[in-house]
């Protein structure tokens, strides 16, 4: 589908890059000839990731940790780049957080650890990146991860369904105010392409995610790493497409609203019990960061 060497010379950041969608972003355009840096907050996650890239496309691939909740992290991350050699020319907006939760259950912090991520941190690096690309006059392209819902609305994933629309929302308005700047900004919603973070979350305790995804989808069946990396790539190239949110996911979002549905049928005791899956998940990450 792609030449080989089509990104050589390219520099592509991808924030989250240490696993999920974000490394398969990541592999792809490894593959096509770009150097990669991964951000993630959890360092030795995105150090072994990296190392792993480096065995099969050597010296192509950096790893950085950092939480791009913080502002002033963010601002010394991006520094850090240009001032070691290695500017980004292209970004891919893919650090995200989410899980299910009724929504008169949710806290603020548990409201913000979402928002802080997705809406603030997004456009926090998406910021810190394109000043330098209007002043250096390099252009640059930027790819989100959004969701479909930001087209239906989903219960129970509100905190995410709001943010990922502000994303939307910032796609389409810089397209408009960089464009002329040689900066182009593209979404992809996916639909289900399974990572073990994502469904301990959104699908917690369930058996089977991938089988009743696949048995509900126009096309019968759920996403891969190629998809998504193809798409990314696609869009990441030199090619006269600004301002747009492609949904990758067969056509699924025209059938389900988020695909959340089902949960309008859970028990206090079910949300209860989800709760307590996500914490203990949410407890191994953090242990893991430290």
């Amino acid at each position: 589908m792609f030449r080989d060497g089509l990104f050589d010379g390219a520099r592509v950041l991808v924030t989250g890059g240490g696993t999920g969608l974000g490394r398969m972003m990541a592999e792809r355009m490894l593959s096509l000839g770009a150097a990669v840096e991964i951000w993630g907050r959890r360092g030795e996650v995105v150090a072994a990731t990296a190392a792993e890239m480096n065995a099969r496309h050597p010296g192509r691939a950096h790893a950085r940790a950092v939480d791009i909740k913080d502002p002033e992290a963010v601002e010394a991350a991006v520094a850090a780049m240009w001032a070691e050699g290695r500017p980004a020319t292209h970004l891919i907006n893919n650090a995200a957080g989410n899980f299910v939760s009724r929504t008169e259950d949710l806290s603020h912090r548990a409201f913000h650890a979402i928002a802080d991520i997705v809406f603030h941190g997004t456009f926090q690096v998406t910021q810190a990146l394109g000043r330098r690309w209007i002043r250096e006059r390099t252009g640059g392209a930027v790819v989100s991860i959004i969701v479909t819902w930001v087209r239906t609305g989903a219960p129970f994933v509100v905190p995410s369904a709001m943010s990922k629309a502000g994303i939307d929302a910032m796609t389409k308005s810089l397209a408009v105010e960089w464009g002329r700047h040689g900066i182009r900004l593209n979404a992809i919603a996916p639909g289900l392409i399974p990572t073990e973070g994502m469904l301990a979350r959104l699908r917690p305790g369930e058996n089977s995610p991938e089988q009743r995804a696949a048995g509900t989808n126009p096309m019968k069946r759920i996403g891969t790493p190629q998809d998504i990396g193809d798409l990314a790539a696609f869009l990441l190239s030199p090619i006269w497409i600004n301002g747009e949110t492609i949904a990758l996911d067969g056509g699924n979002w025209l059938t389900a609203g988020g695909g959340f549905q089902d949960y309008l049928a859970w028990t206090d005791e079910d949300w209860a019990a989800a709760r307590a899956r996500i914490q203990a998940r949410n407890a191994a990450d953090k242990a893991q960061r430290g």
